[in-house]
C-alpha cells in the first residue's frame, strides 16, 4: 500500500487476480474451500494469499461484498417497481441464490450478523437492511405478515440457502422456498 492507502499497480493486479481465481475455487469447493488450492491456481505463494486476505473471512467479504451491493441495489429497483409481495418474493429469492452460490458460506454470513468485528459486519448489515426495506414495505401494504422483522428474514434466507446445501433436500429447495414464501405473505 502507498502512503495514501491506494493499492499498488502490481499489488492491485495480484488482488483482483487471487479474487477471480478464489471465486472459481469457492463456487467449486464451498466457503471451506483450501486456502493453499487457491494460492497454488492463482499462481502466488501463501504469503501473498495472507498479505491481501489474512483470514478466510475477509477473503468471503470480498467475494461476498460485489453480490451483497447488488442485492441492496436491487432491493431499491424493487420497491419502486413491482408489488410489495413480488418485490420481497424476488428479493429474498435472489438473495438466497447468492448465499448458495458460495456453499457454506451462510454460516459465517449468520454469525457474521452479531459479530461488529467480523469482516462479514458491514456488508450483512447492508444486505439485511435492504431486505427489511421489502419487508417493511410488503407490511405496510398488509401482504406480509406484521410478526417478522429483518433478523427473521435473514434467518430464512439463511434456512432456504441452508436447504439448497443439502443433497438430500436440494431437489425440494424451490418448493420448499415456495412454502416459505407463502407463510411470509399474508393472503389477500
Amino acid at each position: 500500500m502507498s502512503r495514501g492507502g491506494a493499492m499498488r499497480a502490481d499489488a492491485r493486479k495480484n488482488y483482483d487476480h487471487l479474487l477471480t481465481v478464489a471465486r472459481e475455487v469457492v463456487t467449486e469447493q464451498g466457503a471451506d474451500a483450501s486456502l493453499r488450492d487457491i494460492a497454488r491456481k492463482a499462481g502466488v505463494g501463501m504469503g501473498t494469499l495472507y498479505r491481501h486476505f489474512p483470514k478466510r473471512e475477509v477473503l468471503l467479504e470480498a467475494l461476498l461484498r460485489a453480490n451483497f451491493d447488488e442485492l441492496t441495489a436491487r432491493a431499491g429497483e424493487l420497491e419502486g417497481s413491482a408489488s410489495p409481495a413480488q418485490a420481497l418474493t424476488s428479493w429474498l429469492r435472489e438473495a438466497v441464490t447468492v448465499a448458495h452460490r458460495y456453499r457454506g458460506a451462510i454460516d459465517s454470513m449468520v454469525a457474521a450478523i452479531a459479530d461488529t468485528e467480523s469482516a462479514l459486519h458491514a456488508s450483512c448489515q447492508t444486505m439485511r437492511a435492504a431486505g427489511t426495506r421489502l419487508l417493511v414495505r410488503a407490511q405496510e401494504q398488509g401482504v406480509a405478515r406484521a410478526d417478522l422483522d429483518g433478523t427473521d428474514l435473514f434467518g430464512l434466507l439463511g434456512a432456504l440457502a441452508w436447504l439448497r446445501d443439502q443433497p438430500a433436500l436440494a431437489p425440494r429447495a424451490d418448493h420448499l422456498f415456495d412454502v416459505i414464501a407463502s407463510a411470509i405473505l399474508t393472503r389477500d
